[in-house]
């Protein structure tokens, strides 16, 4: 049971650079609980302000519940308290709810809210959705505003009036007029985190938007690089940012474009290129080609 507060949560997550881990996986695809924890260990040694377990980049469309609850409770055992552990739930509302609810007795701190799977949704039926994970936990509930889930201002208002352990949303969207808006309308109501990606290639911009900080992928396999970009951004160092831009993260969303799901594939292959092999995606992904293994070497080389 988490001894954080849903206020202390967000005082913590939107004053630095969040990691978004990997999920490490045996050859034939079974969770590789040692890996995990050597990972988990490892990411928290290097300094970021919370790490989003067995989220996106951690593989949650392809992971059984009894997984996702071990993966929190290993993350749980290796961060102890040192900074924000946050789990997934998500799916439909009861498994959501179920989630959320096994996530805060396997030692979570906080909670990404995902989309429901594959339905399209009204605002009003968003809304009763984040409403009854939000009733269902006493942790803080972000919610992630991405694909067939997303939620307007004027919504996200009423949600925050009923539920006052609501505390973050994380843009997957992109739509400029919309975050103008619900920062507008809700100020430091919320912690705002970015949530496209390459989270990124959107900071900077995002700043001056009210969006403090995201979770990076690359963290995963190059954190000083990650940490450096975050601390350029937080410092509106325009001419740091754009260096590193062109010369590692512009090439490397090119890579990651070019085959669907590669977002996660591309940072399981960055893992194995610095020494930290986590092991290969689950299908439906796909893993790189031995030719694109090449290209993120030499673009990985003397960075890690």
């Amino acid at each position: 049971m988490s001894e954080m507060s849903p206020t202390e949560l967000v005082s913590v997550i939107g004053k630095g650079l969040l990691s978004f881990p990997v999920t490490t996986f045996q050859a034939d695809g079974s969770f590789d609980p040692k890996g995990y924890r050597e990972h988990i260990a490892w990411a928290s040694s290097n300094g970021p302000a919370g790490q989003f377990v067995a989220g996106g980049t951690g593989e949650f469309f392809s992971l059984t519940a009894a997984e996702v609850s071990q993966i929190i409770k290993i993350a749980a055992e290796e961060i102890k308290g040192r900074m924000p552990l946050l789990a997934p739930c998500g799916y439909g509302t009861r498994m959501a709810v179920d989630l959320a609810r096994d996530a805060e007795a396997s030692g979570a701190d906080g909670l990404l809210l995902l989309p429901p799977y594959l339905t399209e949704c009204e605002q009003d039926g968003i809304a009763a959705h984040v409403e009854a994970v939000c009733r269902a936990t006493s942790l803080g509930v972000i919610f992630y505003s991405r694909a067939n889930a997303t939620l307007d201002d004027e919504t996200l208002a009423w949600l925050c009036d009923r539920c006052p352990n609501l505390v973050g949303f994380k843009d997957g969207v992109g739509d400029v007029e919309m975050i103008t808006r619900i920062y507008a309308r809700l100020g430091d109501r919320l912690t705002y985190l970015g949530g496209l990606p390459t989270a990124e290639t959107f900071a900077l911009p995002y700043l001056e938007l009210g969006v403090n900080t995201y979770s990076s992928a690359i963290f995963n396999f190059l954190p000083k690089f990650a940490l450096e970009f975050y601390a350029a951004v937080r410092r509106r160092d325009r001419e740091a940012v754009y260096a590193r831009l062109r010369e590692f993260v512009l090439p490397y969303v090119a890579m990651r474009r070019r085959r669907k799901g590669y977002a996660v594939s591309i940072v399981k292959a960055g893992m194995r290129i610095v020494g930290r092999d986590c092991g290969p995606v689950r299908p439906p992904l796909t893993d790189l080609t031995p030719g694109e293994m090449n290209e993120l070497a030499a673009l990985i080389a003397g960075r890690s």
